[in-house]
């Protein structure tokens, strides 16, 4: 049966990197395909929900299911489950997930986390900051709603004042009504807090996935915390999605980005990462099924790609040496010690040009100044520009034919065998 073209998704999304991902998931049997297949799609794009909701939407037109399951990101062993406590059982739902939230995020907790951040080459400084991340439990959905809605409460409470500033109106304000508003804002940067740690962890299983690709782990942490507190300003809970998964997309996104900024001396683009990452895996797949290397045209057969664009990107993907980088376990030698200098001339040559100059000079030495003189500038000896009769006799005031018999006689004078014996071994060498 022919497969129908995917239908355009729009919104300057890669819809071949989504085919691409739909042909292989088709190609293992299953109709599925993982995040991280289809993370690509969004290129140099911020995955909104919008665009998150229209890959999702294509996909399941298609018959594919976005696995939205994050558990292999996720230690569960460490997930703490709050007791049921009969004393809240009258409380609303949302009242009673935020007390179970209040109680799992005390400021003791959160003033520790902070504190005890990575630093890069420190260690012990990752060991805290791991294990303190692993002792703040995973959210419900219900607890995410929560937190959303009070990020979307304290974000419009925030704009308010805000507004109120910049108009002038906010001493005019009622007490109760700014008292308001500020717990609302205060509240909606807990939440914010709350709902970043929570999902700390989600970042280091993450960025594990990245390590080897030219920075350090504790770098790509770091950088996926920032694409995490991204996600957290634009989470949308009235979407459906749980915030793990839509968090996934801004994480792996911003790592990706800091890799093709960061980890290279020359920038490669993100799609052009993603593309060549791919390139690497299916050709480190072949090697091990074919035992050797797979040649260029099998790579290109294997991921759907012409030849010179794959030896592009292989020649795009090596990394940048420097030439002063030390050369064997003596570090004695550099690399730049072993690279040809095209213009430079060889020693031999040089060596058989000084020894040449020096013997010229030892000829000349036989013959008197007048007719060193006359040599030099006739055969441009000293600047390698000849002169003619005329310049050389207009030099030293006699006539062209003066010129020419003084010439002919010093020259007679230097084939002299006790002159020119020397000479002729250089004649003989060309």
């Amino acid at each position: 049966m022919t497969e129908q073209p995917v239908a355009p998704i729009g919104f300057g999304l890669d819809e071949l990197a989504l085919q691409r991902a739909i042909d292989r998931a088709r190609a293992r049997g299953v109709e599925s395909v993982s995040s991280d297949e289809v993370v690509d799609v969004f290129g140099d794009l911020d995955p909104t929900p919008e665009l998150v909701e229209a890959v999702r939407a294509t996909l399941l037109a298609r018959g594919i299911a976005l696995d939205e399951d994050d558990t292999d990101l996720i230690d569960v062993d460490e997930i703490v489950i709050v007791a049921h406590d009969p004393l809240l059982a009258d409380l609303d739902d949302d009242d009673l997930v935020e007390r179970r939230l209040r109680a799992r995020f005390r400021p003791s907790t959160r003033e520790t986390m902070k504190l005890n951040a990575p630093t890069p080459g420190s260690s012990d400084s990752t060991r805290m900051y791991l294990r303190e991340i692993g002792r703040v439990a995973l959210l419900t959905g219900p607890e995410e709603v929560v937190l959303a809605k009070q990020i979307e409460r304290g974000t419009a409470a925030s704009e308010r004042l805000a507004d109120l500033a910049a108009s002038g109106e906010l001493d005019a304000l009622d007490t109760d009504e700014r008292r308001l508003l500020t717990r609302y804002a205060r509240k909606g940067e807990d939440a914010k807090a709350e709902l970043t740690q929570a999902n700390l962890r989600l970042v280091v299983s993450i960025a594990k996935r990245y390590a080897g690709r030219g920075m350090p782990l504790l770098d790509l942490v770091q950088e996926g915390n920032f694409g995490l507190m991204r996600a957290v300003e634009k989470f949308d809970w009235t979407k459906g999605f749980k915030f793990s998964t839509y968090a996934t997309w801004w994480i792996r996104q911003s790592i990706s980005r800091a890799i093709a900024d960061q980890a290279r001396t020359i920038r490669i683009p993100v799609h052009m990462v993603e593309a060549i990452n791919r390139m690497h895996r299916i050709q480190r797949e072949m090697a091990q099924q074919l035992e050797r290397e797979p040649t260029v045209e099998e790579l290109a057969a294997k991921v759907d790609l012409p030849v010179e664009r794959v030896r592009e990107m292989l020649r795009i993907s090596q990394d940048p040496l420097s030439l002063d980088q030390p050369y064997g376990d003596e570090g004695d030698a550099a690399y730049g010690d072993f690279i040809e200098d095209k213009g430079a001339e060889a020693p031999a040559d040089v060596a058989a040009r000084t020894m040449l100059h020096a013997a010229v000079e030892e000829a000349l030495g036989e013959l008197n100044e007048r007719e060193q003189a006359l040599v030099r500038m006739r055969f441009g000896l000293d600047d390698g520009q000849p002169r003619t009769l005329e310049d050389v006799g207009r030099e030293f005031g006699v006539t062209r034919e003066r010129v020419r018999q003084i010439e002919t006689k010093t020259l007679a004078k230097l084939r002299h065998e006790q002159f020119s014996q020397k000479l002729h071994a250089y004649l003989e060498g060309e």
